[in-house]
């Protein structure tokens, strides 16, 4: 384990400089301000697993308040991500943390549906997680230079126009709310004021099965307008479609708490335009509908 660098110094400085309460850092890591006090004063020190949080609180990169030497294990990746052992269980979907308290303690290797999971959990690349895996196992393995989700899957955002559908379905509604075809042509048509596309036909839309031409500019519009996204996401425009994916997977992560080692180079040597900015703002704030309405019920 290469465990991060904790400067009880330096944190105070920084802390002091920026004018931050130790209650607020403390409330940003579920500690007591004494708790806090006690970290500065030397007398204590924060689990690895809480320094994720203490860097946002102070408004620092994580690698520039608690650098770390030598690349990182398993437990490392977990730590960065401020998860404790016992909260990966519900991201592999097992009653206990054995499986990775194996990985981790070099016992056994994690099952290959678990690799996925725990990457995303982590915020890295299934990559950069089974290389941690092999350093917690004792072999000595180099650290790729880019980690990061987004960089690791930047080929793989939604080209077609089927598939754009299918992903705005898949991530921006909870559990059990998704649409159906129906509602989804009845929402389009009552934009378009008049029948211009039918349950069948959105169906033929999501699944990719449709004409190559694609639908008209009105079903269109009444797609960007039910799923509360701009025109633009629609269009076939490699650039923009793959900012908005990057955009997406950075939204999930951090609305997760998972955001981890995702990087804004992830992200495209250009960055994320206004225009992209606003249609993910538009993304989140129809999730959060979504998530209120089902909240009510």
């Amino acid at each position: 384990m290469s465990a991060r660098h904790f400067d009880r110094t330096v944190v105070r400085a920084v802390r002091r400089a920026a004018e931050i309460p130790q209650a607020e850092v403390g409330a940003a890591v579920d500690a007591a301000d004494s708790t806090v006090a006690g970290w500065e004063l030397g007398s204590s020190v924060p689990d690895q697993e809480k320094l994720p949080g203490i860097a946002r609180a102070l408004r620092k990169p994580l690698d520039e308040l608690f650098p770390r030497k030598g690349a990182p294990d398993l437990i490392d990746l977990r730590c960065d991500a401020g998860l404790y052992r016992y909260e990966v269980a519900r991201f592999i979907g097992t009653k206990s943390d054995g499986p990775v308290a194996a990985a981790e303690n070099g016992v056994r290797r994690l099952k290959e549906k678990y690799v996925p999971k725990l990457a995303a959990a982590y915020g890295v690349s299934e990559k950069a997680l089974e290389q941690a895996q092999e350093r917690s196992f004792g072999n000595v393995v180099e650290e790729d230079g880019d980690e990061s989700v987004a960089a690791a899957e930047a080929d793989e955002h939604p080209r077609a126009l089927g598939e754009k559908i299918s992903f705005l379905l898949e991530h921006s509604y909870p559990a059990g709310t998704v649409p159906g075809d129906g509602e989804i042509a009845e929402a389009v048509n009552r934009h378009a004021g008049a029948e211009v596309v039918t349950a069948k036909e959105v169906e033929t839309l999501r699944t990719g099965a449709g004409d190559a031409d694609g639908p008209g500019p009105v079903v269109l519009e009444g797609l960007a307008e039910f799923f509360g996204v701009e025109r633009m996401y629609f269009e076939p425009d490699e650039a923009v479609a793959r900012q908005v994916y990057q955009g997406i997977r950075v939204l999930l992560a951090s609305r997760n708490g998972t955001i981890g080692r995702v990087r804004a180079r992830g992200l495209g040597p250009e960055g994320l335009s206004p225009e992209v900015l606003s249609l993910l703002t538009d993304l989140q704030a129809e999730f959060e509908k979504q998530v209120g309405s089902t909240d009510d019920e």
